[in-house]
């Protein structure tokens, strides 16, 4: 299958170089290149290592011989943006269950930056955790969990209201604090029995 936004010859001379690679142990030449991908001439072969390197494919070291590299691109993982949250006054979702469905909207993260978390999204509205650096429109990516810390930042579902808000949690003997990172507003008082934690936040990517 073809990759999207690579031109077909230089996919195939990246294949080439890949396998050319791995069952000798190092690097082919420009005349290997040509002879095992069929090109015209070493000038067509040369421009092409050239656009590869620009694009950060390959590195070639013009003082060594055999000397082109293969940049492999760093794995990633797709996370699912399931909908919209709160950071101020809850806002209504149709129940709990939303949020394992599947999303409509997802977005392509580095692996090194989720590692083996389950993690998915959230469009935040409001700006309730502005203090926490969290802006109406950002994205908060949230690691599933049911429990977490006081202080931490956690996506709760309050029972209810059928709704759902970001804030900070405090658990206490005989209640539960939803506490905002915002000085202009008060925090939310709740028995504990009407607060489910749906996860909590480990990253934000910001709105530009």
């Amino acid at each position: 299958m073809r990759k999207i936004g690579l031109n077909t010859t230089r996919e195939n001379i990246l294949q080439f170089i890949h396998g050319f690679i791995d069952e000798r142990g190092y690097s082919p030449t420009v005349r290997d290149i040509l002879k095992g991908c069929e090109i015209s001439s070493t000038a067509v072969v040369q421009y092409h290592l050239d656009v590869l390197e620009k694009e950060g494919r390959i590195h070639r070291d013009p003082e060594i011989f055999r000397s082109i590299r293969l940049y492999q691109k760093k794995s990633t993982v797709i996370v699912p943006i399931l909908g919209t949250i709160a950071a101020g006054t809850p806002i209504p979702v149709p129940n709990s269950d939303n949020w394992t469905t599947p999303a409509n909207e997802t977005i392509e993260l580095p692996q090194d930056m989720i590692g083996i978390k389950q993690v998915f999204a959230l469009r935040v509205k409001g700006q309730s955790m502005i203090d926490a650096l969290i802006d109406d429109g950002d994205i908060v990516l949230m690691e599933t969990a049911d429990s977490a810390e006081n202080g931490e930042m956690v996506a709760v579902w309050l029972k209810d209201r059928e709704e759902v808000t970001l804030k900070k949690i405090y658990v206490e003997s005989d209640r539960v604090l939803l506490k905002p990172a915002n000085q202009r507003l008060k925090p939310m008082q709740q028995n504990p029995d009407n607060v489910e934690i749906q996860g909590k936040v480990i990253g934000v990517i910001r709105k530009l």
